[in-house]
């Protein structure tokens, strides 16, 4: 069972950048799915989350308007796009399917975005 992010990098502030969410060994598309970041010193936090069929997403307040998540269950992944990215989007990200009502599981490997002023 794996999750694991890619696409992240070096992007000037005001760019863009796409992250996705690759799933391996479970049934995918039965789970809703998150994404969430982790700054240097601070504790990870929720960003966005999709449900098992995509038709309801959710978003942490802080990147309302700027970031869209997107899934294809027919290729087992979760994207992330994101605009307008501001230094403090520094982060690495991670994907996590949730696992019960209340808790996220399957945690892969991040990836690290770093947005340049």
């Amino acid at each position: 069972v794996q999750l694991q992010a890619s696409g992240g990098g070096l992007v000037q502030a005001g760019g863009c950048l796409r992250v996705s969410c690759a799933a391996s060994g479970f049934t995918f598309g039965d789970y809703a799915v998150g994404w969430f970041r982790q700054a240097p010193g601070k504790e990870r936090e929720f960003v966005a989350s999709i449900s098992w069929i995509g038709g309801n997403t959710y978003y942490a307040d802080f990147v309302k308007g700027r970031v869209t998540i997107s899934r294809d269950n027919a290729k087992k992944t979760v994207y992330l796009q994101m605009n307008s990215l501001k230094p403090d989007d520094t982060a690495v990200y991670y994907c996590a399917a949730k696992v019960t009502s209340t808790t996220y599981g399957y945690w892969g490997q991040g990836t690290l975005v770093t947005v340049s002023s």
